[in-house]
């Protein structure tokens, strides 16, 4: 992004969707946070992992939320409050001329097309919280929105785990990774990271599906005779787990810390916002999305 010089990143937050609490974390990943308000955030995993950081030293350099929208004004205060954000405004469009870059930070994929087509019109920056849509035709028409290449980023922040640099195990053969929840939410935490193991630009050649009322697994057949099973069990304690077996061996991926997946995520925003990163998340999206779309046919 040009004009920006040494001065610090303003970005604004959008938000907030039902069981998602990035507008406080990612907001406080940038500007600190009082915990006085933050322990009552409703997301008790937010401030348990906020308090084992230091502030401002893990906060991320140069850049600050600075402006938040909610669909509820006494949400954004609290929010606002919680994250040390100095300005709440009363629609999300009065944020356009006073913010660098915008943060979607919902993950209801219905709503993001007609939530980020203001901002991506006026050429702002902006990272829309995953998953960027449920089908390819979706997904294709909020790029087509796009003003200049590279001015939508999108991820699942766990596929910028440290943990994602696994041991060498030789040539990977097969990938299965567990995941709680849903399939239309969750399943792209595992999805996107697991593509970071092996060359995801070989095609699918054919895929499978199984599912009752709580459990999916989506079965994957690659050209270069690799397979993958993505799996997701609702009400199951399994957490995110992605394990990968090769011809030397067998290695899991341990993802780390919460703060430090967010941090570097938004990180890599603030580098491509900037000009100092190339931003290639539209390429490997797109690659999600297929998958994604196929698990949607259970």
């Amino acid at each position: 992004m040009n004009n920006l010089g040494n001065r610090a990143l303003k970005l604004g937050v959008v938000g907030l969707s039902t069981g998602n609490g990035h507008p406080y974390s990612w907001s406080a990943i940038f500007n600190g946070c009082d915990m006085a308000y933050m322990k009552d955030c409703g997301f008790p995993v937010i401030p348990e992992y906020l308090s084992k950081q230091k502030f401002p030293d893990d906060c991320i350099p140069n850049a600050n939320v600075t402006h938040i929208w909610t669909q509820d004004r006494a949400v954004s205060e609290h929010v606002a409050k919680a994250s040390l954000i100095p300005n709440v405004v009363d629609g999300m469009e009065d944020m356009i001329g006073e913010v660098d870059a915008v943060l979607l930070a919902r993950d209801d994929p219905e709503n993001h097309y007609a939530m980020a087509k203001p901002f991506i019109e006026a050429g702002l920056p902006i990272y829309i919280d995953k998953p960027l849509a449920m089908t390819i035709r979706e997904a294709e028409e909020i790029y087509a929105l796009e003003k200049y290449p590279g001015q939508i980023f999108t991820c699942s922040a766990l596929a910028y785990s440290d943990g994602l640099k696994i041991a060498d195990i030789g040539d990977i053969r097969h990938v299965q990774a567990f995941v709680i929840k849903d399939w239309k939410k969750y399943a792209i935490h595992v999805v996107e990271p697991a593509l970071h193991l092996f060359d995801w630009h070989t095609p699918v050649v054919s895929h499978n599906v199984v599912a009752n009322d709580t459990n999916k697994i989506v079965s994957l057949a690659w050209a270069n005779g690799m397979t993958s099973t993505f799996t997701t069990l609702y009400g199951a304690d399994c957490g995110f787990r992605i394990q990968a077996f090769g011809t030397k061996g067998h290695a899991e991926v341990d993802f780390g810390g919460t703060f430090f997946m967010f941090r570097n995520a938004l990180q890599a925003f603030v580098d491509i916002v900037r000009g100092e990163r190339k931003n290639e998340s539209r390429e490997i999206t797109m690659k999600v999305m297929d998958i994604l779309e196929r698990g949607n046919e259970g």
